[in-house]
This record gives structure tokens, C-alpha cells and sequence, in this order.
């Protein structure tokens, strides 16, 4: 059963004991990233996270990485446009040791500056790969399309004009501004005790309260298209639809649609243009949701000449979802894949810590696996038709990388 606690500084703890496993996973997810951010920091977020790693005033960088080597455990740590989350997975006997490293990670990191400056180097590494990936950094040119001069625009990595540009001072006030108690929430998954709440509340009652953050402006979508040139054996091609935000109550009958269209191996998208066509080697549909809104790409790599091919064999597999609907069948397969995709992926302990903790911090409140599973039977195939009358190719951002 799912424990939750806010503490008096505002921090939330939230503690699943699992006792079937010998593993704990313990995850600090702070409500930043780079969306917070603005033109001239963007980036900030994500290089803080590495900063974390950079030693703190009880451990160095390396004894941080020899203390979850020597004990099987993992240790990392992401950003994403809406959070930072750092996190380690560990077996029971060692959870208390994992949770004083990050504990300390997260409240007494140095920001030394020669660590800072060795890891301005990394992370322009980071960027220059993530720029040599066009299957990758066409997403960003995407969100670059569609959201234009909002924060959802900005690559997580930032640029590195940026990088370059940022100070240790710069670090340290975002860090202090955004790294408080009312913006963290603490959740850990496994064979923990009941009891192991009152550690949790006693190591992070003392963390600084500072404020709460307000809400965020909500984007606009834009339509538009964007070509880029590089020199790539294949051409990428990506369109974006506006979609829905988490707490939206089309958000199953997106990802219903999203199924259909090219979410699995048996979308129509896959069957006929890998399949059938031998076109296209990635070929896929994905819907991406935020906070308050959502964008569902479709993304295709494949041969220079066959580009324009490949988008008429998408726009016409569009406009026939659009004129016929999707079928009996298709609906009750898509619905029964969420089911069972969903179900799956909560037999690990790090899922269920990450699903707690997205909870917390966009729901806060924890549906049951049992309404979870009930609100996805009682879509209507009439909800999935509503969905699909939306996907409008008037209304598409769209990019390309191609030599």
C-alpha cells in the first residue's frame, strides 16, 4: 500500500513497500527543468544535475561512483522539461547508505569550479553527439516548430554558447531558488518496513522550505514546417499534432489513437510502410504529455528519394483514419496493449517509484492499478473518433533533416 507524508516544510515523501523483493529503489525528483528555464540559462537544469555528481563536502566524484560499485547498486539521474529526478536502486541491506549519499548529493554538493569547468566539457560533448543523432535532435527542432518562444521549446541540454556562458554563480542561484522543500518529492519502492517513514521524515524535515511554484503559462501550438541539411545516409522526417496534457480526460483516447496509428508493431503505420513497403527501418507514433498540454509526433527514417514518398503513405494513412475510423478490433486491441503494457511495467521497483513520484507531482493523488485499468475499459471507440477528428494536417508542425 502507498504511504504518503508532507512534511512541515512542505516536502512530500511517498514509500511503497514491496516485501516480494530484495530491492529498493529511492528516487529525489525535483520540480525543475527546462521549462523553467529562460533563453539565456536554458540549460541550467540539466547542468546542474551533473553538478551533483561533481562531490559534495563529504564525498568526492569518484568515491560518489565507487560506493554504488561496491555494494551491486546503480546511481543516476535525468532531466526532462518538467523535472530533475536523481535516483538509485540498491538491495535492502543497503538502503540507508544509498539514501545518505543522495541525501548528500542533493543538500551539500560543492559546485567546485574546476569540476564545473571539466564538466562544461562533457556536456558540449553531450550536445555534440545529441547534434550527430538526427534521429534524436529532430525532436528538438520540433518543439522548436511548435512551441516556438515558450520554455517547452528549449532543448533540455541547452546549447553550448550557453554551457560555455554560464558561472558557478549562475548555478548557485538557481539551485537555492529551486532546490526547496516545497518542490521535492522523495519516493521510494521495495522491501522497506512501514516504520521507514520516520527516518525518511527525520533526514528531510530540516531541508529549507523557500516557495512553492506558481503555475506555468500554458503554450501555444504552432503549425509550420522546418528543413534542416546534414550529412546523413537517410532523410528524417517528424510531425507534430497538439495533444493533451496528463490531467486531460482525453488523455487514454490519445494514446489509444496513438497505438493505432503507430504505437506498436501492429500499427498501421509500421504494417505498411516497414512491413509491407520495405520503406523505413523506425517508423513510429508517440504521444508526449506535459503538465498542461501534449504533442503526438510521428517520426520516420528512411532514403533521401523516398522522403516525400513516405510522408504521402502518412498523410494518406491519416486521412483514412479520418474517413473510416478505426475498426472494432483495432479499439479493443489498443485498449487491451495499455492494459497490459501498464501492468508489466510496475514489476520493478524503480517503475513503481517513478510512477508514485509523477503522481505526487503532476496528479497529486495516486489512482489504484484497479481505477487505472477501469477508466481505460470504459473509453468509447466514439472517444477515439473525437481524438482522431483533432489530428487536422492544416494544423501540423513538422521538420526534416536531409543531405
Amino acid at each position: 500500500m502507498i504511504q504518503r507524508k508532507t512534511l512541515g516544510n512542505g516536502l512530500r515523501i511517498v514509500m511503497e513497500p514491496i516485501t516480494t523483493v530484495r530491492s529498493v529503489t529511492i528516487g529525489i525528483w525535483i520540480k525543475t527543468g527546462s521549462r523553467d528555464e529562460n533563453n539565456q540559462i536554458n540549460g541550467i537544469s540539466h547542468f546542474i544535475e551533473h553538478m551533483l555528481f561533481k562531490g559534495t563536502s563529504k564525498y568526492s566524484p569518484k568515491q560518489i561512483a565507487e560506493a554504488f560499485d561496491s555494494i551491486g547498486g546503480e546511481i543516476n539521474a535525468f532531466t526532462s522539461k518538467e523535472y530533475t529526478c536523481l535516483y538509485a536502486k540498491v538491495l535492502d541491506n543497503h538502503v540507508n547508505f544509498a539514501l545518505d549519499i543522495l541525501t548528500d548529493m542533493l543538500l551539500n554538493s560543492t559546485f567546485d569550479q574546476s569540476e564545473l569547468e571539466r564538466e562544461k566539457k562533457v556536456i558540449i560533448e553531450e550536445i555534440n553527439m545529441t547534434e550527430d543523432t538526427p534521429d534524436d535532435i529532430i525532436h528538438d527542432y520540433l518543439a522548436e516548430v511548435a512551441y516556438k518562444s515558450h520554455p517547452l521549446a528549449y532543448p533540455i541540454l541547452g546549447s553550448k554558447e550557453n554551457i560555455q556562458l554560464l558561472s558557478r554563480d549562475d548555478l548557485l542561484h538557481y539551485y537555492q531558488k529551486n532546490y526547496t522543500a516545497e518542490n521535492i518529492v522523495v519516493s521510494i519502492a521495495g522491501n522497506i518496513a512501514d516504520s521507514f517513514m520516520d527516518h525518511l521524515t527525520e533526514r528531510f524535515q530540516d531541508i529549507r522550505k523557500g516557495n512553492k511554484k506558481g503555475s506555468l503559462q500554458k503554450p501555444k501550438f504552432y503549425s509550420g514546417s522546418l528543413k534542416k541539411s546534414k550529412e546523413t545516409e537517410q532523410g528524417h522526417l517528424c510531425l507534430g499534432f497538439e495533444g493533451v496534457g496528463i490531467t486531460d480526460k482525453d488523455i487514454y483516447p490519445y494514446m489509444i489513437v496513438n497505438n493505432i496509428l503507430g504505437g506498436s508493431m501492429s500499427s498501421r503505420l509500421f504494417q505498411e510502410i516497414r512491413e509491407n513497403r520495405g520503406m523505413a527501418y523506425s517508423i513510429f507514433s508517440h504521444h508526449s504529455s506535459f503538465k498542461d498540454t501534449g504533442m503526438l509526433t510521428i517520426y520516420a527514417g528512411t532514403s533521401p528519394n523516398q522522403l516525400e514518398e513516405v510522408q504521402h503513405l502518412i498523410n494518406q494513412s491519416l486521412d483514412d483514419m479520418k474517413k473510416n475510423g478505426i475498426t472494432k478490433k483495432e479499439f479493443h486491441n489498443s485498449k487491451e496493449q495499455m492494459k497490459g503494457l501498464y501492468l508489466l511495467s510496475l514489476e520493478s521497483t524503480n517503475s513503481k517509484m517513478s510512477r508514485n513520484a509523477r503522481n505526487e507531482l503532476i496528479l497529486e493523488r495516486h489512482p489504484t492499478i484497479d481505477e487505472i485499468v477501469k477508466e481505460i475499459d470504459q473509453i468509447t471507440i466514439n472517444q477515439a473518433g473525437n481524438v482522431i477528428e483533432q489530428l487536422s494536417l492544416d494544423q501540423v508542425a513538422s521538420t526534416v533533416i536531409t543531405s
